[in-house]
């Protein structure tokens, strides 16, 4: 059985905890402050994880759901070398992945949120090279690239948004242009919405909220682990 509480939303504390990291960002001020963080934001991320998984199952059997650091919880510390002004992380993350790779490079449900904003999403945010060779090879099938571009075209008219491709250019993988020669152009695969951290983000009715999000989004999740199969075959 978990030690962790049972979820009832994210506390209002932790959008005030993340208000002072913008206003005191150092390691120092986060050691002062640790109880806090451990409170208003672990916690509460950790009960999320925990009940969102049990939700997940529905849809992914399979999904990793892990209420731990490195795993289902980012990390709140920035990479140190390039980020010697601002260490400390403004915005939480949180991610649970589907199949065996590295969980960036894995297809995901994610959410993270900051004072301003809660963005809810599935896909892959970036392909590294490997993927985004595998990505390009394997939308040379004509099915693929067809069943792509309905998945996102169905999102779109539901109100998702789905961001503009990353390249100008059609990659040199390809001769000519194919049909629906936008999807070459991209070097991640991902739907979202975004929502305010509103009365619902603090209660309990966020796992409904973000369970219909990311049921809408089964499809392009889905495909992108149909993807991530292909790569890992090659």
């Amino acid at each position: 059985m978990s030690d962790s509480p049972a979820f009832s939303g994210f506390p209002k504390e932790g959008i005030t905890f993340l208000e002072k990291i913008i206003l005191n960002n150092s390691k120092e001020w986060l050691d002062a402050h640790k109880s806090e963080y451990e409170r208003y934001i672990v916690e509460p991320n950790k009960a999320y994880v925990e009940e969102m998984g049990e939700h997940l199952q529905i849809l992914v059997p399979s999904i990793h759901a892990i209420p731990k650091v490195n795993k289902s919880l980012f990390r709140i510390y920035r990479d140190a070398r390039f980020h010697l002004d601002d260490p400390i992380k403004e915005r939480i993350g949180i991610i649970m992945w589907q199949g065996g790779g590295h969980r960036m490079q894995s297809s995901s449900f994610y959410m993270h949120y900051d004072p301003y904003e809660v963005l809810v999403a599935a896909g892959i945010r970036n392909f590294k090279p490997p993927l985004l060779h595998a990505y390009r090879e394997y939308i040379k099938r004509d099915a693929n690239r067809e069943s792509l571009h309905t998945i996102l075209e169905a999102l779109k008219t539901k109100g998702y948004e789905v961001p503009e491709p990353e390249y100008k250019r059609l990659p040199a993988e390809f001769d000519t242009e194919p049909s629906f020669g936008y999807l070459t152009r991209y070097r991640s695969m991902v739907a979202l919405k975004r929502f305010k951290p509103d009365k619902t983000f603090h209660s309990e009715k966020i796992i409904e909220r973000n369970f219909k999000v990311y049921e809408d989004l089964l499809p392009l999740q889905q495909w992108v682990y149909e993807l991530t199969l292909y790569a890992s075959n090659a």
